[in-house]
């Protein structure tokens, strides 16, 4: 199986919040914060497997702090692991007032994709390699929430879950 560095995946993209993405706060739409994350986590999964990939999941998002109109979106998105066909990838969001400079973390997004054939099919994908201590946690924890993600689908039990027994020995 090919391989990859984690940074090989990483995709970085700006965004400026207009009248038209915004509710009747003055704050950017989660729908649109949303389209904009499946975006650049695609992106990333595409660079790091070379195939055509499509959105599983999304374990979460957190919408920790409101995107005001005016405002400067980043969204950084990056492979944490690969599995045998999927990717998970994790995005960051900060907001940046052009006014004040002024720039704060808003919200972070873990995606699923899976690669497929020109049929549809799963196909497998890079492996890819944590090249940091950073990548190396988010390479773990992406672990924790496949096995979650597989536990709450019904797909696995407890049992068979040493991330997940891990889990619920902490608590």
């Amino acid at each position: 199986m090919k391989t990859k560095k984690a940074s090989e995946s990483y995709t970085f993209k700006t965004e400026m919040v207009l009248p038209n993405d915004t509710n009747t706060l003055g704050n950017l739409m989660g729908g649109k914060l949303m389209h904009w994350i499946d975006i650049i986590a695609a992106i990333a999964a595409q660079k790091a497997s070379n195939r055509t990939v499509v959105t599983a999941s999304v374990d979460s998002i957190s919408f920790n702090s409101p995107i005001l109109l005016g405002e400067i979106v980043e969204l950084e998105a990056q492979v944490t692991r690969s599995f045998n066909t999927s990717m998970e990838i994790r995005v960051s969001v900060k907001a940046t007032n052009l006014r004040t400079g002024e720039s704060r973390p808003c919200n972070i997004a873990y995606l699923t994709f899976v690669a497929v054939d020109q049929n549809g099919n799963p196909i497998p994908v890079t492996n890819i390699i944590p090249e940091n201590e950073q990548e190396e946690t988010w390479f773990e924890e992406a672990l924790q929430r496949r096995e979650m993600r597989l536990f709450l689908a019904g797909r696995i039990e407890i049992d068979e879950s040493q991330e997940l027994k891990k889990i619920l020995r902490k608590s």
